[in-house]
């Protein structure tokens, strides 16, 4: 286990999660808003299988969610580095799990983990501005940067950053 949160499980990718993990990145409502492609089967599995040699080889890292009640994989998070090598937050949730605060509740998990946890001075997240799930969820614990275009997924990106000083404020009582 990497962390957890009041409801879900952060813990490394396994091969076993291959399925759930295809139903994620099949689905055009999941991955049309970041926005990215559907994957087939073997694009899936063989995507699955860089995330997990990610885990070992990088500062990127990738992680399963589950649900602490059904055990179920219900997506993924994880920590990056944006364009400009800051650390960066990162989520995808299946769609069967939207509506449910998950998306909230790791954005909330990820920007702690990443100030108390691994020390960091500053947390971006970079989101399609049409995503507007993602942009809601975002607009509650980051501040907004920049608007920029985003080459690689042909879309306009906002940028959003909060200080470790400023988590710490929104923190007190």
């Amino acid at each position: 286990m990497i962390f957890k949160t009041e409801r879900l499980i952060i813990r490394e990718l396994k091969e076993p999660d291959s399925d759930d993990f295809f139903d994620m990145m099949r689905n055009p409502n999941v991955m049309n808003p970041i926005p990215r492609k559907t994957m087939n089967r073997n694009e899936s599995d063989s995507k699955l299988k860089e995330l997990i040699a990610l885990e070992k080889s990088t500062e990127t890292k990738v992680w399963g969610l589950i649900e602490k009640e059904s055990t179920d994989f219900i997506g993924i998070c994880g920590l990056l580095k944006n364009s400009e090598n800051e650390n960066e937050i990162a989520y995808r949730l299946r769609e069967k799990y939207w509506g449910n605060g998950y998306g909230t509740e790791i954005a909330n998990g990820l920007i702690d983990f990443g100030f108390q946890r691994l020390n960091f001075d500053i947390v971006t997240a970079d989101v399609n501005i049409a995503n507007a799930k993602s942009v809601k969820i975002l607009d509650k614990f980051l501040m907004r940067e920049k608007e920029f275009y985003n080459k690689n997924d042909a879309c306009t990106d906002r940028r959003y950053k909060l200080t470790k000083e400023r988590w710490g404020l929104s923190k007190l009582p």
